[in-house]
C-alpha cells in the first residue's frame, strides 16, 4: 500500500522567502523518505538551464490533514552539481553553529504572531467595505463576538501540530482583531526552525480550507495597531543554572544588536517604532518584566534566580534558522575585549 509524503522547503524569494511543497508517493515498503528534487527556475533558486535543486529530509513527522501513514517532510536544499548547501539555505549554518556550540545546550522558544485576511487583504475583524474596528484593548486573550475573529481555524490548526507531534506549547488571541500567536519550543536551533516552519506550513495548508490568507508581515496594518513578532525566548545551560549568566548574555546581544536586528526579518523599522510595545530598532536596552524593552527578563526569571530572556525584536517573517544561529553565536562566543579610547592629541597653542 503507497503513502503520500509532502516535502516542504524555503525557496529563494527576498527579502522573505516562501514554503513550497509537494507530494511525492512512497511504497509500503519504505519508511524513510529519500533525497528528492525540484524545478529551482521556478523558486528564484536556479537558472533554466541549470535548474535543478535537491530536497534533502531534515524533519519528519505525520501528516495530521491526511492522516493514515502520511507524512510531512520538512527538507533543507541542496546544490545538484555538489550536494552542498545551497546559497539560500540558512539552515546548514544554523546546524553548523548548533554543533560548535554543543556543549552549551541551547534551547529556543518561538513565540509566532500572524494575522488572518481575507482575500482582499483586510484582516478578519476589520469592517469588510472598509474603516476602523474599536481601538486596541479588548481583542488580546478575548474571548465574545466581536473580539475574537478565525477561532476555528485556530482549533483546529492546534490539534493538527498536536497530532503531527510538534512541540506547540501554547496559542493565544494577540491584541489587534484578526490577529493570534502559537508558540513552539523549548528545542535546539535546528529543531525549532524545522517545526515552526511545519507548523507554519500547517497553518497556511488549514487557511486554504477557509479562503482565509496567514500574513506573517511584520506590520499587517498601519496606524495604531500593533505589529507581528516572533518573539524568542533562549537560554544555554549557564542561564539556566544562574542569573549572572543572563545578565552577560544579554549584555553579549547588546553589544551586537545591530547585527542581529538586521537580520531579524523585512520591515524592522515598521513594526519596532518604540511604540506597540517595542523598542525602537536602532537601540538596544532590556528590563525585567519591560515589554517595550529590546529583551525582557521575565519577572519569575529574576525570582528565581536562573531561565531564560526573551529577544522581542525578531519579525513574525523572521527566519527561525538565522535568528536561532545568531543569538547561539552571539552568547556562546568569548567575550571581546573593550576597545581603548583613541587618545587626543591637544592641539599646540600659537
Amino acid at each position: 500500500m503507497a503513502y503520500q509524503a509532502e516535502y516542504i522547503w524555503l525557496d529563494g524569494y527576498q527579502p522573505t522567502p516562501m514554503l513550497r511543497s509537494k507530494t511525492k508517493i512512497l511504497h509500503d515498503e519504505v519508511s524513510e523518505p529519500p533525497i528528492w528534487g525540484f524545478d529551482g527556475s521556478s523558486t528564484e533558486q536556479a537558472t533554466g538551464e541549470h535548474s535543478d535543486c535537491v530536497l534533502r529530509p531534515v524533519f519528519q513527522c505525520p501528516d495530521p490533514i491526511r492522516g493514515g501513514r502520511n507524512m510531512l517532510v520538512m527538507c533543507e536544499v541542496l546544490l545538484a552539481s555538489s550536494l552542498r548547501p545551497h546559497p539560500s539555505n540558512t539552515r546548514a549554518a544554523c546546524a553548523r553553529a548548533e554543533k560548535k556550540h554543543a556543549d552549551a545546550q541551547m534551547w529556543f522558544g518561538l513565540e509566532q504572531e500572524y494575522t488572518m485576511e481575507r482575500a482582499n487583504g483586510t484582516p478578519l475583524g476589520f469592517p469588510p467595505g472598509g474603516g476602523q474596528p474599536a481601538p486596541q484593548g479588548p481583542y488580546y486573550c478575548g474571548v465574545g463576538t466581536n473580539r475574537i475573529f478565525g477561532r476555528d481555524i485556530v482549533e483546529e490548526h492546534t490539534q493538527a501540530c498536536i497530532d503531527a507531534g510538534l512541540a506547540i506549547s501554547g496559542t493565544n488571541p494577540e491584541v489587534m482583531p484578526g490577529q493570534w500567536e502559537f508558540q513552539i519550543g523549548p528545542l535546539g536551533p535546528t529543531a525549532v526552525g524545522d517545526q515552526l516552519n511545519v507548523a507554519r506550513w500547517l497553518l497556511q495548508r488549514i487557511g486554504e480550507d477557509y479562503d482565509v490568507l496567514i500574513s506573517f508581515d511584520a506590520k499587517p496594518q498601519t496606524g495604531d495597531w500593533n505589529g507581528a513578532g516572533c518573539h524568542t525566548n533562549f537560554s544555554n545551560l549557564a542561564m539556566r543554572e544562574g542569573y549572572p549568566a543572563i545578565i552577560e548574555a544579554v549584555e553579549k546581544i547588546g553589544a551586537n544588536y545591530m547585527e542581529l536586528v538586521s537580520n531579524y526579518g523585512d520591515g524592522i523599522e515598521e513594526r519596532l517604532t518604540g511604540d506597540h510595545e517595542t523598542a525602537p530598532w536602532s537601540e538596544f536596552s532590556y528590563g525585567v518584566s519591560h515589554r517595550g524593552a529590546s529583551i525582557r527578563i521575565p519577572w519569575q526569571v529574576e525570582k528565581d534566580g536562573r531561565g531564560y530572556a526573551e529577544d522581542r525584536r525578531p519579525n513574525a517573517n523572521c527566519d527561525p534558522y538565522t535568528v536561532a544561529r545568531l543569538i547561539t553565536e552571539t552568547i556562546n562566543s568569548p567575550k571581546k575585549p573593550a576597545k581603548k579610547a583613541a587618545k587626543k592629541k591637544a592641539a599646540a597653542k600659537k
